[in-house]
């Protein structure tokens, strides 16, 4: 590998160019148009809307149809279609009839409204509970096991981890660090975006670095694993916007899903909950490929810690 970072980087082909665009299962389509309808443009969230609310109107459709139903052109439709993943509309349309039956079937997700500010209690359990477990739906049904698997062998095969987060990313950054480093893997999660890049000089071939971002847009988050992938270290991002900046610097994208957010339920609250899925799946899957040498370093640090959970003695 040469030493020159720039030339390294010039030779690693751009992730898009080497990641092949799966369309998403029918039952993936509807979780698929939430995550991305906060990218798209006015004109394509209104075309995805009109999916996800009747998907057996759209796929009766022709291109034409749904360009007049939703007030766009031919041009954006197929654009939607191409962004939600698959070729062209005719695939779309596909899609779209099989998630109609699934729907047909009794597998339609329940819609709530946004909590309002004179809601009682009870009501904002129950309609943050409902929005927490679409969330993790949405985002179990969308997540790409390939790349996942992926992640996980680099992860696991890995001299050092380096995360990188801001805000409330970086609290899930530290969680999967603390998780790793129970296993046996040498992690960190460096809350300073100046530290974070620095230390992303340090990691080569061998290491891997991910990124953690709900708007995949983040500069302090993107600008780290660039210089990571320059380095010649594996990269992966954890966010909701796969086609954002971060993404031309990611080997392997694990995409997150979001709840609605409101005035009083910011993309924080819902972003945090999907990324802590995917980033628990991840230390899951080292874990049970490590699992040797992961268990008894778990052991080991159960051990190191049980006293201080021991009850104390009555001091009377």
């Amino acid at each position: 590998m040469s030493s020159d970072p720039k030339e390294s980087a010039e030779r690693r082909l751009p992730p898009p160019l080497r990641r092949p665009v799966t369309p998403p299962p029918p039952g993936a389509l509807a979780a698929k148009a939430r995550t991305l309808a906060p990218t798209m443009t006015r004109s394509m969230r209104r075309v995805a809307d009109a999916l996800v609310a009747d998907p057996a109107g759209s796929a009766a459709l022709t291109v034409t149809g749904l360009a007049q139903r939703t007030g766009t052109s031919e041009a954006t439709v197929v654009r939607t279609a191409r962004v939600l993943g698959y070729p062209g509309y005719r695939q779309l349309r596909l899609a779209l009839a099989a998630l109609a039956a699934e729907r047909a079937a009794g597998r339609a997700p329940a819609v709530t409204a946004d909590i309002a500010v004179d809601d009682p209690l009870p009501s904002v359990v129950a309609k943050l509970a409902h929005d927490e477990a679409q969330c993790l739906a949405d985002t179990a049904a969308g997540l790409d096991t390939t790349a996942l698997e992926a992640a996980v062998a680099a992860v696991a095969a890995a001299r050092r981890v380096d995360v990188y987060g801001i805000g409330a990313s970086n609290l899930v950054g530290q969680d999967l660090v603390q998780k790793l480093l129970r296993i046996g893997v040498i992690a960190h999660a460096p809350a300073d975006p100046h530290l974070a890049v620095t230390n992303a000089v340090q990691l080569r071939s061998g290491d891997v670095a991910i990124a953690i971002t709900h708007s995949g847009r983040t500069t302090d988050v993107v600008e780290p694993l660039r210089v990571a992938f320059e380095h010649g270290a594996t990269t992966v991002a954890v966010t909701g916007d796969p086609a954002g900046g971060i993404g031309q610097y990611a080997d392997h994208v694990l995409t997150t899903s979001t709840a609605r957010e409101s005035e009083l339920r910011p993309a924080a609250m819902s972003s945090r909950t999907s990324q802590l899925l995917v980033v628990d799946c991840l230390f899951i899957g080292v874990a049970q490929r490590t699992y040797e040498r992961a268990a008894p370093a778990l052991s080991a640090s159960y051990e190191a810690l049980v006293h201080r959970h021991a009850a104390r003695p009555d001091p009377r």
